[in-house]
């Protein structure tokens, strides 16, 4: 008898990459914008909108681990519909 079963194969378990929208609190200046280079910034009323495709879950707790670190104030996490093929710039 084997030591373990064997494991059918699915195909990856990777994450596929997903377009997030995370607001915070306050204005980020340039300095603080730096950490998240993957992500687009945008004002919106009084808090800022960071926006942008992460390619799996372990990035998207990256930057949350960074809001946290720099003292942010979280609001939101927003997964959004990932562009199409066609929508995406050549």
């Amino acid at each position: 008898m084997p030591d373990h079963l064997p494991v059918p194969h699915n195909g990856p378990m990777g994450d596929d990459p997903m377009l997030y929208r995370i607001r915070v609190t306050g204005h980020l200046g340039p300095t603080l914008l730096t950490a998240f280079p993957a992500l687009a910034p945008h004002q919106h009323g009084a808090d800022t909108v960071l926006t942008g495709l992460l390619p799996d879950s372990a990035a998207l707790y990256g930057v949350l681990a960074e809001i946290e670190a720099l003292g942010l104030k979280l609001l939101e996490v927003r997964r959004m519909p990932a562009p199409s093929s066609k929508q995406r710039p050549p």
